[in-house]
C-alpha cells in the first residue's frame, strides 16, 4: 500500500527489532490516517525537492516496539505510556548518511525552511551534519513548528536544547 507517490506502507512499518523479536508493528486505522498525511505533507515535499530516494530509519512503532528500542515514554500509575509521535504514525526519522542525495543537514534545512512541521530534531552528530533527522507533524493539535538539537549530557542521557 502507498502512503504517498514514493512511500510505502512497508517502509514506513519495517523494524529489524520487531521483526527479530516477534513484535507487531502494524498500525491502527487511526495511525495509517496519520501516516498519510505526514508522507504528503512532509516526505514527499523532501523527495520531490532532492529527487532522490529518502531512507527512512525509523517511521511508525507500535507501543510494544516503542518499548523495546527504548523510544520516549512515561509511567502513569505505574503503566509504561508511549510518548514517542512514532506510535502515533505522526514521525520520521530520515538518514541519508552513506546513500547517494543530500546530506542529513541539507534535509534538515529544507524541512525548517520550508514545510509546516510540528518538530523537527537536529540527532546528535555534529555542528555540520546530525546523525539523524526526527520530524513529527500533528494532524490533532496543529504544528508547534519545535526545533531542537538532541545531544548526551555527561551522565549519557539524552537531552534536548533549542536549535539556533
Amino acid at each position: 500500500m502507498k502512503l504517498s507517490k514514493n512511500l510505502s506502507l512497508s517502509e514506513m512499518t519495517k523494524s529489524n527489532t520487531a521483526k527479530r523479536n516477534g513484535i507487531s508493528n502494524q498500525p491502527t486505522e487511526e495511525h495509517m490516517e496519520n501516516m498519510i498525511d505526514l508522507a504528503n505533507v512532509i516526505f514527499q515535499p523532501i523527495r520531490n525537492y532532492f529527487g532522490v530516494p529518502i531512507h527512512i530509519s525509523s517511521g511508525y512503532r507500535s507501543e510494544e516496539l516503542n518499548k523495546a528500542i527504548g523510544g520516549a515514554h512515561r509511567y502513569i500509575e505505574g503503566k509504561y505510556v508511549a510518548s514517542s509521535q512514532h506510535c502515533r504514525g505522526e514521525a520520521i526519522d530520515i538518514d541519508m548518511d552513506y546513500k547517494s542525495g543530500p546530506s542529513n543537514a541539507e534535509v534538515f534545512n529544507f524541512i525548517k525552511d520550508n514545510l509546516d512541521f510540528d518538530q523537527l530534531i537536529w540527532e546528535f552528530g555534529n555542528d555540520k551534519n546530525p546523525s539523524w533527522v526526527h520530524v513529527s507533524y500533528d494532524t490533532d493539535f496543529g504544528q508547534r513548528k519545535q526545533i531542537l538539537v538532541a545531544y548526551k549530557n555527561s551522565k549519557g542521557k539524552t537531552k534536548y536544547k533549542s536549535y539556533e
